[in-house]
Formats: structure tokens, C-alpha cells, sequence
């Protein structure tokens, strides 16, 4: 009976998200054509966020463990551990006045009406083709030029174990920040992994922890960086987990 109601829950996703996407996604898709506009085009994708997020039944709460203030006007590399197709509507929501580009696998474009929105925010990235991932710098280094931040789940993926808590970093988005002297504003998700996993026989409605753990200052050592932000984010799992 209980899968039963799993089932039903996800059909509601994807009837939510053809109603948001037919309402919201024509707008997203004309103004994302022009470079200028996506400012404008990421007010839409954030109505859209807010739709599935809430319309899903979740709702999130945020505790900040660091008194550092975000600038604005200063382009950022947002991170954040990664268990749920829901933390990239998070993640929009968690941020209306920096919008921004995800760097993320190319396969999710298949996912459908999901993948009509995500194509048009999303830098995409063939993670078989090293020729895909060596110009994934070039291409988030104009999208920040034009004023975008970009947002990269370092993990790269949700590992099939869902018994880890953290998986090993990749290096992106902290040569991001060493190549382009971009901060990293760090985010912990804690709730998803259980609330809305990508089994889709599993979750229920519910209120999902986000802890701001504060921003990383761009460094010549990328592997530092990305160590600090490691050992920040599992902190933070398994203290408040």
C-alpha cells in the first residue's frame, strides 16, 4: 500500500511539472536566447522551483553557521553535497538574487519535461568525453562573464550506496574558483536523501534541513579548497545529520 502511495506521489510530480513547465517553460525558453535576459528568464525558473518544490508537500528550513553575508554583485561557485533531483529546485529557491547555471550530466536532458528546463540552465557535461569536460571551464567562465554564478554538485553524482554519506569530491568546481578567483559558497543539504530519493518507490512529504556553511575564498591550491569544503560538508552531515 505504501508504494502504492510512493507511485501516486511521483505521478503528481510529473503532472505538476507539466503544468509548471507548459505555463512557466515557454517564457524560460525565449528569454534564455538572449544572453541579457536569463536574469529575467531565472525569475520564471524560480516560480517553476518553488512549484515542485512546495507542490511536492516539502518545505526546507535554514540555519546559518557562518555570519559571512553573500555580495550581490560578486559571481559565486555554489556547492552542496547532492541525494535528491530536488536539490537543484532547492537551490534555486535558496538563492533569488545570484542567478545560476548548473554544471551538470548531460543524461538528465532525457528525463522528461524535467530536462526542458534543465537544458536551458544547465551547462551540460558528457562525463565520458574528456574533451566535454576540459571545455566545461570555458563555457561556465562566459556564463560568469555575462553575470551568472554557477552552481556544481561536487560529488558528480549520487552514488547507488546509499549508505554514504559523502562521496569523494571531483576537482570542477574548485579549479572553477582558482582559474576565474571565484568564491565558493557552501551549502549541507540533510533530509532529501530519505525524503525524496531517486527511488521512485520511496519519500514522503516533508521538511528538508539546509545549513549555510559560509564561503571559501578562491585559492592557488584547488586541492586545498576542495579538502576545506569536504571535511565542512561532512562535518556537518554526520554532526547535524
Amino acid at each position: 500500500m505504501v508504494k502504492i502511495l510512493n507511485y501516486l506521489w511521483r505521478f503528481w510530480l510529473l503532472l505538476l511539472a507539466f503544468v509548471l513547465t507548459i505555463t512557466l517553460g515557454i517564457p524560460v525558453y525565449i528569454l534564455s536566447f538572449n544572453k541579457k535576459h536569463y536574469k529575467y528568464a531565472y525569475r520564471f525558473i524560480r516560480i517553476w522551483c518553488y512549484g515542485m518544490f512546495y507542490g511536492m508537500g516539502l518545505r526546507y528550513e535554514l540555519t546559518r553557521l557562518s555570519d559571512q553575508k553573500m555580495d550581490k554583485n560578486q559571481q559565486y561557485v555554489f556547492i552542496s553535497n547532492h541525494t535528491s533531483i530536488m536539490d537543484i529546485m532547492l537551490s534555486c529557491i535558496l538563492l533569488p538574487h545570484h542567478p545560476i547555471c548548473f554544471v551538470g550530466k548531460k543524461e538528465l536532458v532525457k528525463i522528461p519535461i524535467f530536462g526542458t528546463i534543465y537544458k536551458r540552465i544547465c551547462v551540460m557535461v558528457d562525463r565520458n568525453s574528456a574533451r566535454s569536460r576540459a571545455d566545461v571551464y570555458r563555457r561556465c567562465a562566459e556564463k560568469m562573464e555575462e553575470g551568472n554564478s554557477i552552481a556544481i554538485f561536487p560529488e558528480g553524482g549520487v552514488p547507488d550506496d546509499t549508505s554514504i554519506i559523502l562521496d569523494e569530491f571531483k576537482d570542477g568546481a574548485f579549479t572553477l574558483s582558482s582559474k576565474h578567483n571565484s568564491p565558493i559558497a557552501v551549502y549541507t543539504f540533510i533530509g532529501l536523501k530519505e525524503i525524496f530519493p531517486f527511488d521512485s518507490g520511496k519519500g514522503y512529504p516533508g521538511k528538508v534541513k539546509v545549513y549555510f556553511n559560509g564561503i571559501l575564498q578562491p585559492s592557488d591550491s584547488p586541492k586545498e579548497l576542495k579538502k576545506s569544503a569536504f571535511e565542512t560538508i561532512k562535518k556537518t552531515l554526520v554532526e547535524r545529520g
